[in-house]
């Protein structure tokens, strides 16, 4: 498994998204991703589901040491008092003292960013993630986030997927020593149904999903969180280790990129996107 180093974190390159997956479904998922070997599981308040996750990790043989568990603030708990409960809401549910690490999930302040920002330091400092980021940050509020953060930001959390370009945040993160890690790596299934993916997949006997998962992770600072709800995609998702993109391949994938690309723009929390630039 690769990992992902950035001030000081260890992150493996993929993990499993729980995004829409709630009781029995979340429970039975984590506990199988597991046991397969994922050791990196991601999370967030908006999820709903941080219960069944916790206890899927407490019943798990698998030392929760050996588990980066992310979770993610929503921002209707950024002002500091209110960061600080639902910080410690997530870890009761979550069934543990610590994430590894704690995000804001959407760039949206109702209060100053300074004064959140203040907050999830307080977090970081008591132990309770052990390191700290953003998602959905465009490169402006990256640089805005990491001047009000004492403790360095480890990560940015952002829709990319080989139809949506994001070179000015990998090329800002790369320069602050952060990783980024992809949400929707499949373009919600869209990669499925792509000739060129099918094509290089066939090469490797391989799926276009696969090789979009092995894209992104053969980047440098990139990791990815695909979801899957089947214990047989969990396992295809996982099969990515085994072979190596050439770099022709790699380009012409890079140049799957579209304008109409992105498949996450809620109207109430997203910003202005940066130009996903070539």
């Amino acid at each position: 498994m690769k990992t992902i180093h950035a001030h000081g974190l260890e992150m493996p390159a993929l993990g499993f998204g729980t995004y829409r997956l709630r009781g029995a479904e979340a429970e039975e998922g984590v506990r199988d991703a597991l046991d397969v070997g994922y050791r990196h599981i991601d999370t967030a308040q908006m999820y709903r589901n941080e219960g069944d996750i916790g206890r899927a990790l407490a019943a798990s043989p698998v030392d929760r040491d050996d588990v980066f568990l992310t979770t993610k603030v929503w921002p209707d708990h950024y002002a500091p008092d209110d960061l600080l409960d639902s910080v410690a809401a997530s870890l009761r549910k979550l069934q543990t003292d610590h994430v590894d690490l704690l995000l804001l999930h959407w760039p949206k302040f109702d209060v100053p960013m300074a004064e959140t920002l203040a907050a999830l330091n307080d977090v970081h400092e008591a132990g309770q993630a052990k390191h700290i980021g953003v998602s959905n940050f465009t490169t402006a509020l990256m640089a805005e986030a990491q001047d009000l953060s004492t403790a360095p930001l480890a990560a940015n959390q952002v829709e990319y997927h080989p139809f949506l370009r994001q070179t000015p945040v990998l090329e800002a993160v790369r320069e602050a020593d952060m990783t980024l890690t992809a949400y929707s790596p499949l373009a919600q299934g869209a990669v499925f149904e792509n000739d060129t993916l099918d094509r290089i997949g066939a090469r490797y006997r391989k799926s276009p999903g696969q090789v979009s998962l092995r894209w992104l992770i053969q980047q440098d600072a990139v990791s990815a969180i695909p979801k899957a709800s089947s214990p047989e995609h969990r396992r295809e998702n996982f099969a990515v280790f085994d072979f190596n993109l050439t770099d022709e391949e790699m380009a012409a994938i890079h140049d799957l990129a579209r304008p109409d690309g992105r498949t996450v723009n809620p109207r109430s929390l997203a910003p202005e996107w940066d130009d996903p630039g070539a």
